[in-house]
């Protein structure tokens, strides 16, 4: 008869004749905090010295092994048992250690089984080491064992790129013996069985010899100057794999140095931010309203947006009603929709029959009146307040009680649109970013009249989407394009002063951003921004400073990367600057008698995260953001700001509200309606806080 001791609050011993388990019950991920850690020395320590206990089964509770480390101990100093010495004291156990692993085991997790003397997976398990992702390397071995086990190349493909690998992969590359199905405390108990009596081999991982691949860690070197040149830990990742090469307890040192490297980085205090942001958004005012059951939703637009929305939902498992205004309209969105789902399948997210099953659960339509059953209706026409307004109208008219109404609007007053129908509490816009079916971000905006119940079924489809869903208030271009187009301004006012445009496109790709202003105004297409001008030029100050650059070059048919020239050449051979777009900016120059002068790159990159930062804290100010963490999350995953630098308001955090405050006034020389110092930026400075103290 088995019997059970308590080690800790989280980890128990089990003896059963001549094997003992360990089980790890720490809900919900079985995260390797303190108490698991203390546990698993002690339940080690007390198998060892146990001479009836001749191997030992170690599993975990619940829907996974060890999934990482424990969030809530981020940031703060190291207690012991730090994870290297509880990893350490496994392997070095005179008795062997079967693990049965299940679930996402991930970073301190497959660091643990690694350190066992063998491993059995189940068949759906997936296994990574995911440090990277926050500027750190595998600090308790995982650079020394997984070389041992897999060989220098597969460890620096997990670890460079913190790839979650399937069951069969892991298998063959050597990082698990066996793949069981079943129960993990069965598998473990089996596994621990044939340990005992000699059934399956064990061995030390730390005993297993390296042999040197230097052409994999050339390649590796290569690759990571080249895909991530602005990023610090993955180059590290691969000078401590190449420390595998050593004695273990040399490469383990090495790996130590590199992670305490990699920890004091500001990277990677920008990534564990990021990492932060991703959560922080979902406490919501409205977290503890019910959302609405959603079956069916319905999405009115067939173009770029509207298909990449439609597929979004059909990928989360929703029915669909699409609809457009004419049949030529709707065949159209139905091919893009089709498209979409057939690169899923090139993707590996579906197979044929999943894609031929989601498929049927799309209808379409040219009328709104097919839109009487569903939950929710998302409008995603293109930006005109009345046509906007008369679909409201019709779809109140057509829609059941208790239905939402959604406009995916990128500028457009959703009180306005609210109130073209006689039930505002239902309405609010939901912004997805294009493609919308790929990109992370939903803007959830809250008019004034939108309930509790409403937002928080706008957040929980976010979430079923998989998408990041940031709360945000009615204002012109809400949260990311209000921003933009403040500090896109600060870029067309270097432009006229003498920055050439490639020039400030490649600071800022220096500074980390995947593309420059002007290059992204070319992939999304210049004739949007310039709508966008037209739409609001009578309302413009006449004492703000107006760079008509970018409207003549689309007055003369140049809309980027569409029509083949923009700001740059696009086509076979071409990719430089266009010798016309240039030509224009001269002549702006001249007619604003301006002696162009030279920015240095410090300088370009100075002045737009100055714009940036002081318009991120006006909508923090004005309350259309709840946080500056909200500002962050909006331009780290719908704008392109480099993750490893936080977003904007963090950033400002790192290089001082002073040091802000100062660059402001000095520009202010210059151009005082455009460089204000914002109340809240002076306040925090003058109390001595920071934008992290807003966050909670």
């Amino acid at each position: 008869m088995a019997a059970t001791e308590t080690i800790n609050d989280v980890v128990q011993v089990e003896r059963e004749g001549a094997v003992a388990l360990i089980r790890i019950d720490n809900p919900p991920v079985n995260a390797a905090g303190l108490a698991v850690r203390a546990g698993l020395v002690d339940a080690i320590d007390a198998l060892e010295a146990d001479m009836e206990v001749k191997a030992i089964g170690l599993y975990a509770a619940g829907r996974t092994f060890i999934a990482g480390a424990d969030i809530r101990e981020f940031g703060k100093p190291p207690v012991d048992p730090w994870l290297p010495d509880v990893v350490n004291r496994i392997e070095d156990c005179a008795k062997p250690v079967v693990c049965a692993l299940h679930g996402t085991t991930l970073g301190g997790g497959l660091e643990v089984a690694m350190a066992a003397h063998y491993r059995i997976g189940t068949p759906r398990l997936r296994i990574g080491l995911p440090e990277v992702s926050l500027g750190l390397l595998p600090g308790a071995g995982g650079t020394q064992r997984a070389p041992r086990l897999a060989g220098m190349r597969m460890a620096l493909d997990m670890i460079t790129s913190g790839r979650h690998v399937p069951a069969q992969e892991a298998l063959e590359a050597g990082l698990l013996d066996e793949i069981r199905d079943g129960a993990p405390r069965e598998i473990a108990l089996a596994g621990a069985r044939d340990a005992a009596e000699a059934r399956i081999e064990t061995r030390r991982t730390g005993d297993l010899p390296v042999a040197p691949d230097e052409a994999a860690l050339a390649d590796y070197r290569a690759k990571m100057a080249a895909e991530v040149p602005h990023l610090f830990s993955p180059h590290k990742c691969v000078e401590a794999v190449a420390a595998a090469a050593r004695p273990l307890a040399e490469g383990l040192a090495e790996e130590r140095a590199l992670f305490h490297a990699c920890q004091d980085s500001p990277q990677r205090a920008g990534l564990v931010h990021a990492f932060f942001a991703e959560r922080a958004v979902a406490k919501f005012p409205e977290r503890d309203a019910e959302p609405r059951e959603l079956k069916r939703i319905g999405v009115i637009g067939g173009g770029t947006m509207g298909s990449g929305i439609a597929t979004a939902c059909l990928l989360a498992g929703y029915d669909v009603t699409l609809v457009e205004a004419s049949t030529e309209a709707l065949e159209r969105g139905l091919a893009t929709v089709t498209k979409n789902l057939d690169g899923a399948v090139t993707r590996g997210k579906l197979d044929a029959a999943g894609r031929e099953a989601t498929l049927a659960r799309l209808d379409s339509a040219t009328e709104i009146a097919a839109l009487g059953q569903a939950d929710l209706v998302i409008e995603a026409v293109f930006e005109d307040m009345g046509v906007k307004k008369e679909i409201f109208g019709k779809l109140d008219a057509t829609l059941a009680p208790g239905a939402i109404m959604a406009t995916n609007t990128s500028y457009l007053d959703v009180n306005e649109i609210a109130a073209a129908t006689s039930r505002p509490e239902a309405v609010l816009g939901l912004h997805f970013f294009s493609p919308a079916h790929v990109m992370k971000l939903v803007e959830i905006v809250v008019a004034d009249r939108t309930a509790p119940e409403t937002v928080a079924t706008g957040l929980a489809l976010a979430k079923k989407l998989r998408k990041i869903g940031v709360r945000s208030g009615v204002c012109d271009g809400f949260i990311g394009n209000r921003l933009m187009q403040h500090y896109r301004k600060a870029a067309d006012y270097m432009l006229l002063d003498g920055a050439h445009f490639q020039e400030i496109d490649r600071a800022l790709e220096g500074f980390g951003f995947a593309m420059g202003p002007f290059r992204v105004s070319d992939l999304a297409g210049l004739d949007i921004g310039w709508s966008y001008r037209k739409r609001h030029a009578d309302t413009r100050p006449a004492q703000e400073r107006y760079v008509p650059v970018a409207d003549r070059i689309c007055e003369a048919g140049m809309f980027g990367r569409k029509t083949g020239s923009g700001y740059y050449l696009y086509g076979a051979g071409q990719g430089g600057p266009n010798p016309e777009a240039e030509r224009i900016l001269e002549e702006e120059r001249a007619r604003a008698g301006v002696t162009p002068r030279s920015f240095t790159d410090e300088e370009i990159v100075a002045r737009y995260m100055t714009a940036m930062i002081a318009e991120a804290t006006r909508v923090v100010e004005d309350g259309i953001a709840q946080r500056p963490i909200d500002v962050d999350a909006v331009l780290l995953f719908g704008y392109g700001f480099p993750r490893f630098r936080g977003g904007p308001l963090h950033h400002a955090d790192r290089i001082g509200l002073d040091e802000v405050i100062r660059r402001i006034e000095t520009y202010a020389a210059e151009d005082p309606h455009y460089w204000q110092v914002p109340g809240l930026l002076r306040r925090l400075a003058g109390e001595g806080k920071t934008f992290a103290d807003l966050n909670g």
